[in-house]
């Protein structure tokens, strides 16, 4: 009899984790003009698995009910989604160029280093001549863009490093939404950062401000984004 009982409990936990676990799908879009997006990073920050959107913006993640997905891509807000079911979503990420004011522009991003946390993508981006899986095998493919997208963020937040707030602030005399606006405008490539000193920054953000001073005074905002229903999803 005790036997019996411990069988049905089994049955019964494997079910509920089956339920439970699985892979989702879904479509990542702009938000307002439904363009899909290509190279979106997405990471269930429970189970560490990835996953990185292809050309139509859609994408599949093994997960479970419970967990927090987070998704990222450069020039858009993250978003993130808390899994209730397995049934196929659509998310909306937004500008960040539209969406200023929930923009956090900062250097106190916390330390990442991909290397130390998905060794995986890394051995999986690598490419062998005698090997035709590491050329186009789809977990690889996905590794490569993992990668790439890892480097642009490595460089996005050497940028934010170099143009702060506090420090951008202490050469234009402009605060709030005004210096916030023309951070985004005029922000410097990585390229520019990597290869100018502290005084040719200077430089730069002196000679953006006169620019900016030239524009009509309408210019020199960014356009909120309306709220629509898309924004609500």
């Amino acid at each position: 009899m005790q036997k019996s009982y411990f069988f049905i409990f089994l049955i019964c936990l494997t079910a509920g984790l089956a339920r439970a676990q699985g892979t989702l799908k879904g479509t990542v879009l702009e938000n307002g003009s439904n363009i899909k997006l290509t190279n979106v990073f997405i990471k269930d920050n429970a189970n560490k698995q990835l996953a990185i959107t292809d050309s139509k913006g859609n994408f599949e993640l093994k997960t479970e009910t419970g967990h927090i997905i987070i998704f990222d891509s450069p020039g858009y807000t993250s978003d993130t989604l808390y899994v209730v079911d397995m049934t196929t979503k659509k998310i909306y990420l937004q500008l960040k160029t539209v969406a200023l004011r929930e923009v956090n522009i900062t250097s106190s991003r916390a330390t990442f280093d991909p290397h130390k946390e998905y060794p995986d993508v890394y051995e999986k981006s690598k490419l062998y001549v005698l090997s035709p899986t590491t050329w186009f095998g789809k977990e690889n493919r996905d590794a490569r863009k993992m990668k790439k997208y890892f480097q642009t963020e490595a460089e996005d937040r050497k940028v934010d490093e170099v143009f702060t707030r506090s420090y951008v602030g202490s050469i234009v005399p402009l605060k709030g939404r005004d210096l916030d606006d023309f951070m985004t405008m005029y922000r410097p490539s990585y390229a520019f950062v990597k290869g100018n000193d502290k005084e040719s920054m200077a430089a730069y953000i002196n000679d953006s401000y006169k620019k900016y001073q030239a524009l009509p005074p309408e210019k020199r905002h960014l356009t909120a984004l309306p709220v629509t229903k898309d924004t609500l999803k």
